[in-house]
């Protein structure tokens, strides 16, 4: 894979303008400081924070400056800061009294934006609603990762925000980066112009190798373990459909024009060392039409894999991406996507969506047009949760379902400290259980 994510290679690390842009008539958060110069504070230091920051630092969307950063644990903190200052030293100014560490951190981060700067919010999904929640309060303007939200009732919270963003302006770029990919974008649009006929079935695929999770050491604030391997736990990350297979529901729902009105799904574990989460799934989402989406994922070594999106119609299919970097797009006459049936494809390399999404946003700030990717993201979320509900409780759960749910992953996630409880508990041997289908309840 030419450039299998922004964050990958960042692991190793552990790592008074209001009142004159009300003057000029523009709303709140809609324009860059005077000297055009827009300020950067982030929240959540790990690998994909420090690299949406590298990404807007690198996009060509116009000077900005990291200015504040906040996270739970100081030495992800300094280990994201030196790794920017030694790529970006120019564009980074965060002096001791601008990084922040701990569960409050979010909000001295922030106070230390105006309106027209960005808060980049990439700490765990568990915090993600509770952080934009305060940002919008703010009146800052928002950059944040997948996953959004890890429950019903939290990214009901992540919508409440979003409907506070858009009517105060905002602007809110979303972790989504390919939807603003030129290939994915050209290729949907001819799936939805009629070029394989009527839409009938979408396949999508994210099989590949696993996030292993140690054992509690003995000893340990148990807390403080599963913050520091968040991907492993559903209440940190949402889960494997939320966190990692987010992006290629997104795209399916995206070539559909709409989301999934039931799911029914079947998933679990083969090996223990994935905190609680599961290991495989496959799940069955249909759209109000009947249309059917398949979707399948899987995180074990020594099988096949797959990374990949697909397209069925009546008149022919489509490959929207075999590759996260290049996605390769193609349209068929046939059902048998070979050579001798291929009347389209995409042809050269496609954007970075990593820089453009930023391009995008830093763009509208600048010029103060409409850009706010909030309302989206969390309808995205309960599409995933619908997939993930389904699997977990082995029932057919609806739309409508998991849009009320009350289940909550998390209690008072705003109340948080070191000192709580933690939300689930390992067992006698150091590992996690796993939701049992049939017994588990998420909705």
């Amino acid at each position: 894979m030419a450039r299998a994510s922004r964050r990958s290679f960042l692991r190793s690390t552990g790592v008074a303008v209001a009142g004159a842009a009300l003057a000029r008539g523009l709303a709140p958060g809609a324009y860059a400081a005077p000297d055009n110069v827009i300020k950067l504070g982030i929240v959540g230091c790990g690998g994909r924070g420090t690299g949406a920051v590298m990404d807007a630092m690198a996009c060509g969307g116009g000077p900005v400056k990291l200015v504040a950063m906040a996270d739970l644990f100081e030495n992800r903190l300094k280990g994201s800061l030196s790794h920017l200052a030694n790529a970006q030293k120019d564009k980074v100014d965060v002096p001791p009294d601008r990084q922040f560490v701990g569960f409050d951190a979010y909000k001295k981060a922030i106070d230390c934006l105006a309106p027209g700067d960005v808060i980049l919010l990439t700490t765990h999904a568990a915090f993600r609603p509770l952080h934009f929640d305060y940002a919008v309060s703010k009146g800052v303007n928002v950059f944040m990762e997948k996953s959004f939200a890890v429950d019903s009732p939290s990214t009901r919270r992540l919508l409440a925000a979003a409907d506070g963003s858009e009517k105060k302006g905002l602007k809110v770029g979303c972790g989504f980066m390919w939807r603003h990919s030129k290939a994915r974008q050209e290729v949907i649009k001819r799936i939805q112009g009629g070029e394989i006929g009527e839409l009938h079935t979408l396949r999508i695929y994210r099989v590949h190798g696993p996030v292993g999770c140690p054992s509690v050491p003995k000893g340990a604030n148990e807390l403080v373990f599963q913050l520091q391997h968040p991907a492993c736990f559903n209440w940190t990350s949402g889960g494997f459909l939320l966190d990692w297979h987010c992006h290629n529901i997104d795209v399916a729902c995206w070539t559909k024009g709409a989301w999934p009105v039931k799911a029914q799904a079947m998933g679990g574990r083969c090996y223990p060392s994935a905190g609680n989460l599961f290991d495989h799934y496959a799940v069955e989402f249909t759209f109000a039409d009947g249309t059917k989406c398949f979707d399948f994922a899987r995180h074990m070594h020594n099988c096949w894999g797959e990374y990949a999106d697909y397209a069925h119609g009546t008149k022919g299919s489509a490959v929207i991406m075999t590759n996260l970097a290049q996605p390769s797009p193609k349209i068929y006459k046939s059902q048998l996507m070979d050579k001798e049936n291929l009347v389209w494809r995409w042809e050269g390399d496609d954007v970075n969506p990593y820089h453009e999404e930023w391009r995008v946003l830093l763009g509208a700030i600048r010029e103060d047009k409409p850009h706010n990717e909030a309302r989206r993201a969390a309808e995205a979320n309960f599409a995933g949760l619908l997939g993930r509900m389904a699997a977990h409780s082995g029932a057919y759960v609806t739309w409508d379902e998991a849009l009320r749910s009350d289940f909550a992953l998390v209690k008072n996630i705003d109340a948080m400290t070191f000192d709580s409880e933690p939300p689930l508990k390992a067992g006698p041997d150091g590992l996690y259980a796993a939701p049992l289908p049939g017994q588990t309840k998420e909705h």
